[in-house]
């Protein structure tokens, strides 16, 4: 395992920012890692990178214990923080070249993480004249600089443009076939494109550790129905493979079904049947969205 965190618990005062998480990461797997503002995601990396001490708990990284190995965790992990601090009057060789002193690290490895960025069309400018996108790939050099094994990315891709994004994607699927990566961020069409599961935290405790591939072969779907007059919840909860019906407002209901047959005409013959008229009918398959809103609200 390159990630073990064994019932991690954090306090700050009164506050209890982690409470018993734990969870485990394989080498190779590419993890996003969810959760609303304030749920304990900034804290946990911070645990892994060895910049806090959890109250209880132990968590390892590369076979190393963050507290009583701390300078081995360092040197195992790649850290990209949310905000990516760099000395924007450096040359971006110049930037790279001044981390790699901190780790004794030779001008070949600067050039081979250059091209491996995607930097080379850039490296001769000052940092400050790259654009957004171009700067996260400095962030990202010298986070590889070392040849870490594990990778930790918090919002690596925020304030970027479409091609941009597409880019920096790319970029961390391909050096995820390689290391272990903890991605952090809101975006849930990033973890989808990018991750290959997910571990969402709510209130400082952990709620959900899903392969995406389970997500996405999940017999379940919301139909969102609203008809021009009030139902009963019990009568929609008779439909076959109904789980759950939810009225959202006003004469519009959420209908969540165990089946993978689309249901959409059964509702539509259920309204026929009752003498309703059917306003909007529409399916919506349980995704990672819909997963983090009922596991966070």
């Amino acid at each position: 395992m390159s990630i073990i965190v064994n019932n991690i618990t954090k306090t700050f005062g009164k506050q209890k920012a982690l409470n018993n998480v734990t969870f485990s990461i394989d080498k190779g797997e590419i993890v996003g890692f969810l959760g609303p503002n304030g749920a304990g995601k900034s804290t946990m990396m911070r645990i892994l990178t060895t910049f806090y001490k959890a109250n209880s708990g132990d968590a390892e990284v590369n076979g190393f214990d963050v507290v009583k190995s701390e300078r081995e965790v360092q040197k195992s992990i790649g850290y990209l923080p949310e905000h990516n601090p760099l000395y924007l009057e450096m040359y971006v060789k110049e930037y790279l070249a001044f981390n790699a002193n901190v780790y004794n690290i030779g001008k070949d490895r600067i050039t081979d993480v250059i091209d491996q960025t995607g930097l080379s069309p850039e490296a001769h400018k000052k940092i400050w004249q790259l654009s957004k996108g171009y700067r996260q790939r400095v962030g990202l050099a010298a986070a590889l600089l070392h040849n870490p094994d594990v990778l930790i990315l918090d919002e690596p891709t925020t304030g970027l443009d479409p091609n941009q994004l597409v880019e920096i994607r790319k970029l961390i699927r391909e050096i995820g076939k390689e290391k272990t990566i903890l991605l952090s961020t809101h975006i849930m069409k990033e973890v989808e494109a990018v991750c290959d599961r997910v571990i969402i935290i709510n209130n400082g405790e952990l709620v959900a550790d899903k392969k995406l591939e389970e997500l996405r072969e999940a017999k379940e779907q919301i139909i969102e129905v609203e008809f021009d007059y009030r139902v009963e919840e019990v009568l929609l909860n008779k439909l076959p493979n109904a789980s759950k019906v939810k009225n959202t407002g006003g004469f519009t209901y959420e209908i969540t079904f165990t089946t993978s047959e689309d249901m959409r005409p059964a509702v539509f013959d259920f309204a026929h049947d009752n003498k309703l008229k059917t306003l909007q009918l529409s399916r919506k398959n349980k995704n990672l969205e819909t997963l983090f809103t009922e596991l966070t609200n």
